[in-house]
């Protein structure tokens, strides 16, 4: 069975989809080159979402840095690091107590004091499209609601590929669509690995979102399933910079499902720079990532595997 790498991208306008899917694509093999893996051919198709939200891409010939189409953070190469991977205690303390004082907050059964709707609003108003997803339509095709429209990228490409092993990343908002669209729309498809990187899933207001489409009661102690189309594994990686994973714990907030898969949670250095600027959000960094890296390589080499045991158990039974 052939295998295939599938990518949804995250918030905010994009580059053109040819040049971002091979973008993408470069960084994961990137990423394979640094745990030594050199010249892997996979098949990889990105999922494209950006147009349905802003009229024209970002365009890489633009220098003005002022231009609202301006790249300001691109593809660049990256060799292998030696940078150590992010482990601080008292940084995951921090943000253990702040997920555990919204979870009480947003959570809660009944409604306390103003602050959810503080914390809606301020969402809203900060990330544009995933108040478009939640709330309303394209803003390029006003006669489309926004999060059918979204999730209905990703179907048409898994139904495309629904006779391969599959595996898909979610990058940011990226994360929230396709786990939207395994948990309702897709759910006979089989999905061998799920990867989230710098997914905002965590987040107590999205979980409560979720909840509530799924119709579970909301309280302290909901929480949502992982997606029966999951087969083999749900990674979730994150970096403790990466604003949008504050809530980076996914394991705590997502139940098993029947094959007693959940969310495994791998803090990571996404170490993208551009100009002397960091951004731990960056997609890039987290593929060109090794953990990252030893996840899809796993996913690749199965295939290698099986079809040498097919081949070795085909010559054993004609051997003369």
């Amino acid at each position: 069975m052939k295998n295939i790498i599938i990518g949804i991208h995250g918030l905010k306008n994009k580059p053109p989809k040819e040049l971002l899917e091979r973008w993408w694509k470069t960084a994961i093999s990137d990423g394979l080159n640094n745990i030594g893996h050199h010249d892997i051919n996979f098949q990889f198709e990105l999922v494209y979402w950006a147009d349905l939200e802003y009229p024209k891409p970002l365009d890489p010939d633009i220098k003005n840095t002022k231009d609202n189409l301006f790249i300001e953070h691109p593809y660049i190469p990256i060799c292998k690091t030696e940078f150590p991977e992010k482990e601080s205690r008292i940084k995951r303390k921090i943000l253990d107590t702040f997920e555990d004082g919204l979870d009480k907050i947003i959570l809660h059964e009944k409604k306390i004091s103003g602050i959810e709707k503080i914390v809606d609003s301020t969402i809203r108003r900060m990330f544009q499209d995933l108040d478009a997803y939640y709330y309303g339509y394209c803003k390029i095709d006003k006669e489309q609601i926004a999060q059918q429209a979204f999730r209905n990228r990703l179907i048409k490409i898994l139904q495309k590929h629904k006779h391969k092993r599959i595996i898909i990343i979610g990058h940011s908002m990226g994360s929230i669509i396709a786990y939207d669209t395994l948990i309702q729309d897709v759910t006979e498809l089989k999905i061998d690995t799920f990867i989230t990187i710098g997914s905002p899933l965590g987040f107590p207001l999205i979980i409560k979102k979720i909840l509530t489409e799924q119709d579970i009661k909301i309280n302290s102690e909901a929480k949502p399933p992982t997606p029966e189309s999951i087969t083999s594994a749900w990674y979730n990686f994150s970096d403790l910079d990466d604003k949008i994973t504050l809530n980076y714990d996914l394991a705590d907030d997502y139940l098993p499902n029947s094959k007693n898969i959940k969310p495994v949670d791998v803090i990571i250095n996404n170490s993208y720079e551009y100009n002397g600027q960091k951004n731990p959000h960056k997609v890039y960094g987290y593929l060109q990532n090794e953990e990252v890296a030893k996840v899809i390589s796993r996913f690749l080499s199965n295939r290698t595997s099986t079809f040498a045991g097919l081949f070795a158990r085909f010559i054993k039974r004609f051997r003369l």
